[in-house]
């Protein structure tokens, strides 16, 4: 397994995870808040669905801008063999501001935030067959909060993104109960 597909398949162990999750809620515990300026189920399960999906477009917008000359192929970055983890430990505050084109602003029902998340997996593994392991150090498109990111580190993201979410969802379940 290359490690493109190591990575596509956190992301999408992931996704299946969160998604388990949030399949038992009912669409009245999905829109309940613990606070008022708190996400519920649904704005959190969007915010997801426009982060991977903006993140995704920026990675294959970034990539075929390299290959096509239009960007310069770079490497070295301030973050440079970090893991996601401490990238994100050492750029973002306790409660971090969402991005515009990231935040939920549609609203609806669950299932189909539900369902549009998880066909991010496809999209996801699209984008992972053009991207060659080679590749995966090469500078992304910077991350609105973080900064400059390396491809491997952008996949290693969308896991530890959907993660968070998953555990915020898992704390507001045990306050529905």
């Amino acid at each position: 397994m290359s490690k493109t597909d190591t990575l596509l398949n956190q992301v999408k162990v992931a996704r299946d995870s969160y998604c388990k999750r949030i399949s038992s809620i009912s669409e009245t515990q999905a829109k309940w808040k613990p606070t008022p300026e708190s996400w519920n189920v649904i704005e959190i399960t969007e915010h997801l669905y426009w982060a991977e999906q903006g993140g995704i477009l920026g990675m294959w917008k970034t990539l075929y801008a390299i290959r096509s000359g239009q960007l310069e192929k770079r490497f070295d970055s301030i973050h440079q063999n970090l893991s996601v983890e401490e990238i994100i430990s050492r750029t973002w505050k306790e409660k971090e501001q969402v991005p515009p084109v990231a935040a939920p602003r549609m609203g609806g029902i669950l299932i189909f935030w539900r369902e549009s998340l998880g066909s991010l997996q496809d999209v996801l593994e699209a984008f992972g067959n053009d991207l060659k392991d080679e590749e995966l150090r090469v500078l992304a498109h910077p991350h609105p909060i973080s900064g400059p990111m390396d491809f491997h580190q952008r996949l290693e993201f969308l896991r530890f993104h959907i993660n968070r979410h998953y555990e915020q969802v898992g704390r507001i379940m045990a306050e529905l109960k």
